[in-house]
């Protein structure tokens, strides 16, 4: 037997999805994904079909240009080649199940390819030999 949580250690990262593989077994692998309010998986397929679940929070799914509102207990499942995108609306904990023969490192690099970065206003700029320096507004 093999077991894993969805609510303990949870790490939330400030720039990007984060992705843990919480069980792998000859039929499928378990993946949670932690987003933070306003972080994005922009739009992205799969090779094998998906099935996802909003264990906690609220996002935004997008389905072939059609937004979904999922929230808490939502379950979804999409076949192979559907485009969709993930936006959340506050802090979410997703479950992601996976074929076996999909890639957990494919997640991986939809969540930390497409960041969505804090924006920061500059106001003013110098230059101090060997540094930049500017003044946040």
């Amino acid at each position: 037997m093999k077991s894993a949580s969805l609510t303990r250690n949870l790490k939330y990262n400030d720039s990007k999805p984060a992705v843990e593989i919480l069980l792998d077994t000859d039929s499928s692998k378990e993946i949670r994904i932690l987003m933070k309010k306003g972080q994005v998986m922009k739009e992205h397929k799969t090779s094998y079909p998906i099935m996802v679940e909003i264990f906690e929070g609220r996002i935004s799914f997008g389905v072939n240009g059609n937004t979904h509102q999922l929230e808490k207990g939502d379950l979804v499942s999409l076949e192979a080649s559907i485009p969709h995108d993930l936006k959340a609306e506050e802090d979410s904990t997703i479950r992601l199940s996976l074929s076996k023969a999909d890639s957990v490192e494919r997640v991986k690099d939809v969540a930390y390819t497409h960041l969505t970065l804090p924006t920061t206003t500059y106001v003013e700029s110098y230059v101090v030999p060997g540094y930049v320096t500017k003044k946040h507004l």
